[in-house]
């Protein structure tokens, strides 16, 4: 359960999941670079702190690709026996898939915004944070890169930008939290910021 405590926002509970997630993610980095994953992880954590999360939000925002990345449904069993059920449900909530291999690229992410529809506003503010700092990402390495940034990707800039477009359409429709709403107007900014240059280089 999510602490009451105004003094002591986290507990050791969130002690524990970064553990977690810095054991998993240790030996992955973010796409073409050298950065360790588990900066992906804090900067969701932090953006969903600042959004006014509780404390199990904040536990799936660092555990919201263990699922998927890094070991499916016995690590989906692992986080629901450490952490409850409430963070275990965000988490499965925010992955596209727990098979290997994955389903082809347009297919995840078709279901997961038939998912994300239908989520709780827990599950949408954590999605909401991890899809806000991948296309603030993708927009800095478009600037630097250009069109070269596509090869990282199993997607290129049409599918790219089309999936980010509706993700912003949908979150719009709910909110996630007292807070999503200024949450995804920046994900609107960033991501129209990065239609338009995308489209700028593009011609």
């Amino acid at each position: 359960m999510p602490t009451d405590d105004l003094e002591q926002p986290l507990t050791t509970r969130f002690t524990g999941a970064l553990n977690l997630a810095c054991d998993l993610h240790r030996t992955q980095a973010r796409k073409g670079t050298q950065i360790p994953y588990v900066a992906h992880l804090l900067a969701v954590a932090s953006l969903a702190l600042e959004h006014g999360a509780d404390e199990d939000e904040a536990i799936a925002a660092i555990l919201h690709d263990a699922v998927e990345d890094q070991g499916g449904a016995v690590t989906a069993s692992v986080i629901r026996e450490s952490f409850g059920a409430r963070v275990a449900d965000i988490v499965l909530s925010c992955s596209d898939t727990h098979l290997l291999p994955k389903p082809p690229w347009r297919a995840r992410k078709e279901g997961y915004l038939e998912h994300l529809a239908r989520a709780t506003p827990s599950a949408r503010l954590v999605s909401a944070c991890d899809k806000l700092h991948n296309a603030r990402a993708i927009l800095a390495d478009f600037r630097e890169l250009g069109h070269g940034l596509w090869s990282r990707f199993n997607a290129g800039p049409e599918e790219t930008l089309w999936y980010y477009r509706a993700l912003v359409e949908e979150l719009r429709k709910a909110p996630p939290g007292p807070q999503g709403k200024r949450l995804v107007e920046e994900l609107d900014r960033v991501v129209g910021e990065l239609e338009s240059l995308v489209g700028r280089i593009s011609t």
